[in-house]
């Protein structure tokens, strides 16, 4: 069972690795990382010239109780806007998307859907 579960993340990391050969986060549009776990997400806003992490957000700050439903469609999609609402702050209105080697569907739509009716840009 456990070999099964290390292809599947080999195929991930190796897919993440296309993506991150052709984008890069600049300081006027850093990169939006997603990063999926069983328990969660985190979220992180990079600059990656500089190498440093702008704003950064993860399922933690989100309680059930904020999003409309319990569907956890309904909790990622607040996760997105509240990775929005700390880019605004930052002065960030644009971003590139890295989805983390994920299929772009579920839980990592929700969290583009809520970035963007926010009023991030990517």
């Amino acid at each position: 069972m456990e070999a099964i579960s290390k292809i599947k993340k080999d195929k991930r990391e190796y897919r993440h690795k296309k993506i991150r050969a052709k984008i890069s986060g600049t300081a006027d549009r850093p990169r939006l990382n997603v990063f999926r776990s069983s328990r969660g997400m985190n979220l992180q806003l990079i600059d990656d010239l500089k190498g440093n992490t702008l704003a950064s957000a993860q399922i933690g700050e989100i309680k059930r109780s904020q999003a409309k439903t319990k569907d956890k469609q309904d909790v990622y999609f607040e996760l997105g806007k509240l990775i929005a609402e700390k880019a605004l702050k930052a002065n960030i209105k644009q971003v590139v998307f890295d989805r983390g080697g994920y299929k772009y569907h579920g839980r990592i739509k929700s969290v583009a859907e809520g970035a963007r009716s926010a009023g991030l840009e990517f």
